[in-house]
């Protein structure tokens, strides 16, 4: 079926898709003309990655229309979606690495009539067309990140590809191999081929691209014909939006406790061993929510797993209530009084395939045994009075508690980590995905922990929900805390300027 618009190289109509419990998609439209670099944004959780594995094959929509070049799509498969010319290069690269760069560039669609020879002779020519270098005889395990992203652009060049998403492209890359890729789309863009970049680095996607679709909780929200015309808080503020379902009356004010957490000079590398923290200097005290506001991917994550032990500092000391807990286990750091509650519910926060009884005492299990024995009925009675008191609906204690609803999980882990009154808590996305009613009654919870003494720390992508409930707001830029503000009295779009990068200095 040919399109009545064939001037879109990609065109996503109404694209819905939903997983249990989560909604990914609702309506979402993506529109990339041929010959663009065409920036994808929002804030995790918002349906970039759902939208581009709908283009790739990967997942089939619930609803909406997939067109590609012109023509209506069903694709089956990823193999059926690379036949039509979409390729994927994706964060974490699908390398094999003790094959050479030409063998992982044909793997799977070599011409069987072509010697080694050839082949290595026609990627080299591809990848000098392009201005990459890459040695084709040369082992993947050799390269770097900046080499090895370039094997799987050259792959998808290979399989002729008329259209080819980034995800993340530069995480892994130096800065100037960032700008050395930034001159490669250029050159495949003006080619006619069409490029869909998603990154959360703004400054890049403002250098590298033309144009913009910005999605927020899986709807498409705005549309940027060229990006030369916005600058980088306005796209910020796009992403983060007024979603409307914050606090409506912010918590009393209340005089600061004694400090309960503190971060002196704290740097740290992310999972590529790249730095993603850098001389970071925070307070928390009792009495007060601390809230950390930021384009996602600025260090956040590595900030809060920091804090709690899941990653080790390269420098600098971490204390909660005076004692220095740099080298303490999280386990240690949860006695003295330190709570958490990670973004991912369901494989840091919670066991999916353990029962609700089994969650709710794996942090407390001390308190429910009898000498080196746990006591059930303690284990059930505890969990009976978490669940009543946090509100959580959850049928059956001893069923998997992957059974319920997202909602419910977030109360069942919020409960379970302030059950022993902790002095701080740690919360990183409480509230996403979860529905109005969902929202109030965590928010709820934790305004009623800082009126009872608990210092909070709020890592949260919905800027209505820092506004409505911090009592300072910290912001993080590229790792580093580069400014601070009374959420009360500071305006939006001087937030949106510091999450950009651009903090005034008066």
């Amino acid at each position: 079926m040919a399109s009545a618009d064939a001037r879109h190289a990609v065109w996503l109509r109404g694209i819905e898709k939903q997983f249990p419990g989560v909604i990914a998609c609702v309506g979402a439209d993506l529109l990339v003309r041929p010959g663009t670099i065409h920036a994808l944004l929002g804030e995790n959780g918002a349906g970039k990655t759902t939208m581009v594995n709908v283009l790739a094959g990967v997942y089939r929509p619930d609803g909406g229309e997939v067109w590609v070049n012109g023509q209506r799509r069903f694709f089956q498969s990823p193999a059926d979606a690379i036949a039509a010319g979409v390729g994927m290069v994706y964060q974490e690269f699908r390398l094999v690495p003790t094959l050479t760069v030409a063998e992982n560039v044909v793997l799977g669609a070599a011409p069987r009539l072509l010697r080694n020879a050839e082949i290595e002779e026609r990627v080299a020519e591809l990848s000098a067309a392009y201005g990459m270098a890459a040695d084709p005889n040369r082992p993947v395990w050799q390269l770097s990140m900046g080499e090895r992203q370039r094997v799987e652009i050259l792959k998808a060049l290979w399989r002729n590809a008329s259209v080819l998403v980034m995800d993340e492209p530069t995480a892994v890359l130096t800065p100037s191999e960032a700008a050395e890729l930034g001159v490669t789309l250029r050159a495949m863009a003006e080619e006619g081929r069409s490029v869909i970049y998603i990154s959360h680095k703004l400054d890049q996607v403002v250098a590298f691209c033309d144009e913009a679709t910005v999605l927020r909780q899986g709807k498409t929200v705005a549309t940027v014909d060229d990006l030369q015309d916005v600058d980088l808080t306005s796209l910020a503020e796009m992403m983060v939006g007024s979603t409307g379902g914050g606090y409506v009356q912010r918590p009393p004010e209340l005089e600061p406790g004694p400090e309960v957490l503190t971060l002196q000079g704290v740097s740290a590398l992310n999972d590529r061993g790249l730095p993603a923290l850098t001389d970071i200097d925070m307070t928390v005290h009792a009495n007060e929510i601390v809230g950390i506001v930021g384009v996602s991917g600025n260090g956040q994550k590595e900030l809060a797993e920091v804090i709690n032990g899941l990653r080790r500092p390269t420098q600098g000391q971490v204390s909660v209530k005076g004692q220095d807990v740099t080298d303490a286990a999280p386990g240690d750091r949860y006695r003295l009084g330190l709570a958490y509650v990670p973004e991912d519910r369901i494989g840091v926060g919670l066991a999916p395939k353990m029962s609700v009884v089994d969650n709710a005492v794996v942090r407390s299990y001390r308190s429910q045994r009898r000498g080196l024995m746990l006591v059930m009925d303690k284990c059930v009675k505890f969990c009976q009075d978490l669940v009543e008191r946090f509100g959580v609906r959850a049928g059956r204690l001893h069923d998997p508690v992957a059974g319920l609803s997202g909602g419910n999980l977030q109360r069942l882990l919020l409960g379970r980590e302030l059950a022993e009154q902790p002095a701080v808590l740690v919360a990183a996305q409480p509230t996403r995905g979860l529905d109005v009613q969902g929202v109030a009654a965590i928010q709820g919870h934790l305004a009623d922990q800082r009126s009872d003494g608990v210092g909070i720390l709020l890592i949260s992508e919905d800027l209505d929900e820092l506004l409505a409930l911090s009592d300072r707001l910290l912001v993080m830029y590229e790792g580093r805390v580069v400014a601070e503000y009374g959420p009360d009295v500071t305006p939006r779009s001087v937030i949106g300027e510091a999450m950009a990068g651009q903090v005034r200095t008066s």
